[in-house]
C-alpha cells in the first residue's frame, strides 16, 4: 500500500470515529477529554486521534494528537505550521514531528470547537511539500454545570376540594452543559416538601394533586421541587425551588345564624321603616361565595321586612306596618338566610340555608289621639244658615287610661274662618253662609289633642262640599254689540245670543229667551228662541233712521230650568248704522261715539284741526330753543368800554398841608400826558380781538391785546391819575341785539354827541351833565 492509500484509510477512520452520536458535543470547564482532528481536503496527510482526561492538563502541555505527512521521512527535513483559532496561543505543534499539545484549560460553554490549519514545508527550500489543510478541533463536554430554576420562585392557584392528579403548574430548570451528549443535562425533579398533598412528576416537573384539600382548614402550601443533572446518578449537580401553592375558594359551605333564637324590641310609636333589629349569618366561603339572601317567613301579617346588607352581609329587619301595643304586644317570625351563589357540584351534600327564630316584643307608648278616619268628607248646602252642623269627628286615645280628647280647628292666618268645631264632641258648623261659586270645596285641619298630655296630638282632614242651589239668574256671558243698517228689511238676523249661569245643574242648563213685556209691543225687532241655549235677534221691520234713533235698548228675559227657576233681564243695545248691505263696525263705532257727546263730524274735525295747529306750533319752538341751545357761547365781535366814575370823600389837612394831592393837576391842561388817538389801535385791537377768539387768555396774542388797553388807559387824560380797574366785557356773536361796545364804531367818544340825554328827564340830569362837559373839554 502507498502512502496516499494509507493516508485515505486513516483519515476515513478519523472521521467515522468522532462523528458518532456519543461522542459529538460534550462539554467541560477548564478541562479537555479527548479531541478529534478532522481533515477536509488533501490526503497527503496523516492523522492520530488521542485522547487527554483533566487531571493530565496541570502545568505542562496536554497532547491530543499528531499530524503527518506520508512524505515525512522522519529525518528532520520537513517543518510543520499551524495557525488558525488559538494557534500558538491555544494549541502549539511540534514543528519536527507535527504533535499538537494544549496549553490551556478549554471551555465548551464558552466555545464548542476550533478551527486549524496545518502546512508542512521543505527547510531547505522553503516549499510547501503538503498543500495547507483545514481541520477542526471538538470540545467534548463534561458536566461541570447545576442545573437552574430561572422561573422562580413560582406562585400557583388551584381551587379547594380539586380532585387527585389535578394539575397544579409545572415548574422547569435548565443546564448549561450539553444535552446532546451524555447525561449531564439530563434532569430528574423530585418532591422534598410537599407531601403528602401534592406530588412532582420527575422528567416534566409537573406538580400535581395528591389529595382533596379544603381552603377553610389551610389556604396557602409551600412546596420544594428539587431538579438533579445526570439523571439522578451520584455526583451529580442539583438545584430546588421554591412553589407558593393558594388554594382558591368555591362555594361549599353553607351560611349558619349565629344564634338559634334572637329577642328584639319596637316601640309602638315607631314609624314604618324603622330598623328593628339585625341578625347574622357566618359563611366560612369568601367573595361571592360567601354573599347571602335573607327572607323572612311565618309572618302572614306583613308587619315585618327584611333587607340584606351586603357590605356586612347582615339582615336588617325593617318595620312595615305600624304596630299597636293594645292590639298586639308580641311577635314571632322566622327569618332564613340563602346562598346568592350555589354551585351544583356540592348541592348533594345539603340545602345552602339556614333559619332562625327572632320573637319581637312591641313596647308600649304614650301614644296621640287615633281619628275613626284620616280623611274625612262632608256636605252642606250653599247659603245655610250661620252655625248649620257641617258634621262630627271622632277621635280616641288609644292607651289604655283612654285619656279625653280636646278638639280644635288649624286655621290659616290669611284666610277667613268660616268654620268652628266643638273641641268636646268634634262637631263642625258654619260661622257664616257659603257660597258655592265662590268656592265649591273647602279643606279643613282638625287637630285632637290628650287633656292629660298636650304633647300629644294628632290631625285629621276634612274635606268640606257646597252643595249647590239655584240662587243665580243666567246672564249675557258678555257684551254684545249689535248693529243694524239703516236699509235692513224685515226679518234679518242682527244677533246671536247665548247665556251662562253661574249654578250647576244635574239635567244640564236650559235657557229660555223672550223679550221683556215692556218690548213685546215694539215692532222694531224680535227674539227667536233656538232651543239650544242660543236666540236670534230679528228685525221686525223695513228700514231705519239715524236721525230718528241712533240706539234701540231691547229688555231681553233669560230663564234658567233650576228649582226654582231664576229669570233676569239683560239689555242688548242696538245701533243704527249708514249702510247698505254690509256694516262698517269701525265706523258704526265711531258715530255712536260722536253720538254720545252731542258733536257733528264737522265740529269733531274743526277740534281736531285746532289741536293739530297747536302741536305744531308748540313743537317749532321746542326746535328753535334747542338749535339755541346747542351753540356755544361766542364773545362780542368788539369790546365794549366802559369809564368808571370814581368818587372819594378825602378831606384836606388845610394850607399847611402840602403832601396832599394837587387837585390843580386835574385841571391844568398843559401836565396832560400825549394822548394816543383811538382810531389808531381800534383796528389793531380789533383783529387782536378775533384771534383771541381762536386761542387762550395764556396766549401771546391775549396777552398784547391786554398790552394795548392798558397803553390807551395810560394815555388817556379822561381817567384819574391814579391806579384803577379796568372792565372790558364781551358779548358773544350769536346775539340778536349786537354789539354794545364803543369799540366797534369808526368814531371815537370825542365825535359822539350825548345831547340826547338832556331830553330823557330830571333823573339823567347829571349824566347829561358830565358827557357834555366831556365833550366840551375834549373839543
Amino acid at each position: 500500500m502507498n502512502f496516499s492509500a494509507f493516508l485515505h484509510l486513516m483519515v476515513m477512520l478519523v472521521q467515522l470515529w468522532p462523528c458518532s452520536p456519543s461522542m459529538q458535543n460534550s462539554s467541560t470547564e477548564n478541562t479537555i477529554q479527548s479531541f478529534t482532528a478532522v481533515r477536509r481536503v488533501k490526503r497527503g496527510w496523516l492523522w492520530e486521534p488521542l485522547f487527554a482526561t483533566e487531571e493530565q492538563i496541570s502545568l505542562d502541555p496536554v497532547y491530543i494528537g499528531q499530524l503527518k505527512s506520508d512524505l515525512d521521512k522522519q529525518n528532520g527535513n520537513l517543518k510543520y505550521i499551524l495557525t488558525g483559532e488559538g494557534a500558538g496561543s491555544i494549541f502549539d505543534i511540534d514543528e519536527y514531528n507535527g504533535k499538537i499539545y494544549v496549553t490551556k484549560k478549554l471551555d465548551r460553554e464558552k466555545k464548542p470547537f476550533y478551527t486549524l490549519r496545518a502546512q508542512a514545508i521543505n527547510r531547505s527550500t522553503q516549499l510547501p511539500v503538503e498543500p495547507e489543510s483545514e481541520f477542526i478541533i471538538k470540545v467534548r463536554d463534561v458536566n461541570d454545570n447545576a442545573p437552574q430554576f430561572l422561573d422562580g420562585p413560582y406562585v400557583a392557584t388551584v381551587p379547594e376540594m380539586s380532585p387527585e392528579g389535578t394539575s397544579v403548574t409545572q415548574v422547569t430548570a435548565t443546564d448549561d452543559d450539553d444535552p446532546s451528549y451524555g447525561n449531564s443535562a439530563r434532569l430528574l425533579y423530585s418532591l422534598i416538601q410537599g407531601q403528602p398533598y401534592f406530588s412532582v412528576e420527575p422528567k416534566t416537573g409537573v406538580i400535581r394533586m395528591a389529595s382533596q384539600m379544603d381552603r377553610e382548614t389551610k389556604d396557602q402550601y409551600l412546596v420544594i421541587i428539587q431538579a438533579k443533572d445526570m439523571v439522578g446518578q451520584p455526583g451529580a449537580f442539583s438545584a430546588t425551588a421554591t412553589v407558593t401553592i393558594n388554594l382558591s375558594d368555591i362555594n361549599d359551605n353553607p351560611p349558619k345564624f349565629q344564634q338559634r333564637l334572637y329577642y328584639m324590641s319596637v316601640s309602638e310609636e315607631a314609624p314604618v321603616g324603622t330598623t328593628v333589629g339585625k341578625v347574622f349569618a357566618e359563611d366560612s366561603d369568601i367573595g361571592d361565595n360567601a354573599a347571602m339572601d335573607y327572607f323572612i317567613e311565618g309572618d302572614s301579617s306583613g308587619v315585618f321586612g327584611i333587607i340584606t346588607n351586603n357590605e356586612t352581609q347582615e339582615g336588617i329587619i325593617l318595620l312595615k306596618k305600624r304596630v299597636d301595643y293594645e292590639s298586639k304586644r308580641r311577635y314571632s317570625i322566622q327569618a332564613k338566610v340563602v346562598n346568592r351563589y350555589i354551585d351544583e357540584h356540592f348541592l348533594k351534600e345539603g340545602p345552602f340555608e339556614d333559619t332562625t327564630i327572632v320573637k319581637i316584643n312591641v313596647k308600649d307608648a304614650d301614644e296621640p289621639p287615633v281619628f275613626t278616619s284620616e280623611n274625612y268628607v262632608m256636605e252642606i248646602v250653599e247659603g245655610a244658615m250661620t252655625g248649620a252642623l257641617v258634621g262630627v269627628v271622632t277621635a280616641r286615645d288609644p292607651d289604655d287610661d283612654d285619656s279625653p280628647v280636646r278638639y280644635s280647628i288649624v286655621h290659616s292666618t290669611h284666610l277667613k274662618r268660616l268654620f268652628s268645631i266643638s273641641e268636646h264632641n268634634g262637631t263642625i258648623i258654619t260661622t257664616e253662609p257659603l257660597d258655592r261659586e265662590i268656592a265649591s270645596w273647602h279643606n279643613i285641619t282638625v287637630t285632637a289633642t290628650e287633656t292629660r298630655n298636650p304633647e300629644k296630638i294628632s290631625e285629621a282632614n276634612v274635606y268640606v262640599q257646597v252643595l249647590d242651589v239655584n240662587d243665580n239668574a243666567p246672564e249675557f256671558p258678555k257684551n254684545y254689540e249689535t248693529f243694524v243698517c239703516e236699509n235692513a228689511v224685515s226679518g234679518q238676523l242682527i244677533q246671536s245670543i247665548s247665556a251662562v249661569d253661574q249654578d250647576d245643574s244635574e239635567e244640564g242648563h236650559h235657557f229660555y229667551f223672550s223679550l221683556a213685556q215692556e218690548a213685546t209691543n215694539s215692532s222694531h225687532f224680535t227674539v227667536k228662541d233656538n232651543q239650544d241655549n242660543t236666540a236670534g235677534i230679528f228685525t221686525g221691520k223695513s228700514g231705519f233712521k239715524r236721525q230718528e234713533q241712533f240706539f234701540f235698548y231691547l229688555p231681553i228675559l233669560i230663564q234658567d230650568n233650576g228649582t226654582p227657576p231664576l229669570t233676569s233681564t239683560n239689555t242688548l243695545t242696538v245701533t243704527v248704522c249708514d249702510c247698505d248691505t254690509e256694516v262698517n263696525t269701525f265706523y258704526c263705532r265711531y258715530g255712536a261715539f260722536m253720538y254720545s257727546l252731542g258733536l257733528s263730524t264737522e265740529a269733531l274735525v274743526a277740534v281736531l284741526a285746532c289741536i293739530l295747529i297747536f302741536l305744531v306750533f308748540f313743537l317749532a319752538i321746542v326746535t328753535i330753543r334747542q338749535q339755541q341751545k346747542k351753540k356755544p357761547p361766542v364773545s362780542e365781535k368788539m369790546e365794549e368800554f366802559r369809564e368808571n366814575i370814581v368818587s372819594y370823600d378825602d378831606e384836606g389837612g388845610g394850607e399847611e398841608d402840602t403832601e396832599a394831592f394837587d387837585i390843580s393837576a386835574l385841571r391844568t391842561r398843559m401836565v396832560m400826558r400825549t394822548h394816543k388817538p383811538r382810531k389808531k389801535v381800534v383796528s389793531e385791537i380789533q383783529s387782536l380781538y378775533r384771534q383771541s377768539l381762536q386761542v387762550g387768555p395764556d396766549s401771546a396774542i391775549f396777552r398784547q391785546f391786554i398790552s394795548e388797553k392798558l397803553e390807551e388807559a395810560n394815555t388817556d387824560p379822561s381817567v384819574p391819575p391814579y391806579d384803577s380797574l379796568q372792565t372790558y366785557a364781551f358779548e358773544g356773536t350769536g346775539s340778536l341785539a349786537g354789539s354794545l361796545s364803543s369799540l366797534g364804531s369808526n368814531t371815537s367818544d370825542m365825535d359822539q354827541s350825548y345831547d340826547y340825554l338832556t331830553d330823557w328827564g330830571p333823573h339823567f340830569k347829571q349824566l347829561a351833565g358830565m358827557y357834555t362837559s366831556h365833550r366840551s373839554v375834549g373839543d
